[in-house]
């Protein structure tokens, strides 16, 4: 295929997929509140479910990490912590490592927004949030960053 037809299937699909986000905008404001509400619901209760499948596997390759199942007030997910004693150098410090992934609860806003913090040996490694409108949640999006935040963690912690 030349470079111009090339070109023109891309401006074809980019015009297609304004298209779409225009018709799920206009879904979205038809939407009441309690719509929304629900279909957050639903998107976090997968969401979560999904977090605690990964977290829950970090302490098969790291012996020590304990889950903890998180939900309330902060968002709903899972957490991986571990607490270990140093003695180096003849002082006695606690060296703590935690992994925490979560959906936020619903907001005004409309929005599935996901937080994750990593901390590595009392060393924060990362802070993050991701958030998309609702109508325009794609659950694989969200599994896709959820594997990248965990394995990135899990190379981290191995190499430190």
């Amino acid at each position: 295929m030349s470079d111009f037809e090339d070109r023109l299937k891309r401006a074809i699909e980019r015009g297609e997929k304004r298209s779409e986000s225009k018709r799920r905008a206009a879904e979205e404001a038809a939407m009441s509140d309690e719509e929304c509400r629900e279909l957050h619901s639903r998107l976090r209760l997968k969401v979560s479910d999904y977090i605690e499948k990964c977290l829950q596997k970090l302490p098969n390759h790291f012996p020590g990490f304990q889950y903890e199942t998180l939900f309330g007030d902060q968002g709903w997910g899972g957490a991986c912590v571990r607490d270990d004693l140093d003695l180096t150098g003849g002082k006695r410090r606690n060296l703590y490592s935690r992994l925490e992934l979560a959906v936020k609860p619903y907001s005004s806003v409309r929005v599935l927004e996901l937080a994750g913090k990593g901390m590595i040996r009392n060393k924060e490694l990362f802070h993050r949030t991701h958030f998309e409108k609702l109508s325009e949640v794609e659950e694989a999006d969200f599994r896709d960053l959820i594997d990248l935040w965990v394995v990135e963690y899990a190379e981290q912690y191995s190499a430190s």
